[in-house]
């Protein structure tokens, strides 16, 4: 797929199943645009569905809550929202991720009590690290460079839409994801493959910080 603006919309206004395995920060706010939008949204967290009771009433009937696992089987697109010291359990928490459409918006973060520190991942990118925890997936990197509070707010701001790069080896994967942030209301752009575009907007990359002051308009 060539680098550019990806479609507007969800395809032929179908509403899409999204599978949430995180229920922190990211996790929540996804879900809340997700179901706005129409969409299903199945969350999981690592205590149990039965934690997750408030917000799933706070999200209304199109929302539920179940395992790890039971997320993944749901979701046309299963949204792996965690931290990164949680990806290893999060994703060990699916039996099988082959033929999945994974949405990734893992950064290389870690909070401690001096603030948040970043992980040194060697002579790996971040996004490599990430995918090969979830071998035969079909994964996209997307909705990582916005602080959890910036995601959070409406995506529409000063007559346009925020801008939601992503990357992936599988245009119909891409596509997807591009279809359900679109129909959410932001605007998806295609960086290209996973090697090739993940690295622009990793954490330290070259369009990690500008990304999130992009605006479609």
């Amino acid at each position: 797929m060539v680098p550019g603006a990806v479609g507007r919309g969800v395809c032929d206004g179908e509403a899409m199943k999204v599978g949430i395995i995180g229920a922190g920060r990211i996790g929540t706010a996804l879900a809340r645009h997700f179901t706005r939008a129409g969409h299903e949204v199945k969350l999981a967290n690592s205590r149990g569905p039965e934690t997750l009771g408030p917000l799933v009433s706070e999200l209304g009937a199109t929302a539920s809550a179940g395992t790890p696992q039971e997320a993944a089987d749901f979701g046309d697109v299963v949204v792996l929202a965690v931290t990164w010291d949680q990806k290893e359990n999060a994703a060990s928490a699916v039996s099988s991720w082959k033929g999945r459409t994974v949405l990734a918006p893992i950064n290389p973060l870690r909070e401690t009590p001096d603030g948040i520190q970043v992980v040194d991942t060697g002579d790996r990118h971040p996004t490599e690290i990430v995918a090969s925890l979830v071998p035969g997936s079909r994964m996209v990197k997307g909705f990582n460079t916005y602080l959890s509070t910036v995601l959070a707010e409406n995506p529409a701001v000063d007559g346009g839409r925020r801008i939601v790069l992503l990357a992936g080896d599988d245009a119909g994967a891409k596509r997807k994801v591009a279809e359900l942030a679109d129909s959410s209301g932001f605007q998806a752009i295609d960086t290209g493959s996973l090697a090739e575009g993940g690295p622009l907007f990793d954490t330290g990359g070259p369009l990690s910080m500008l990304a999130g002051k992009l605006i479609a308009l």
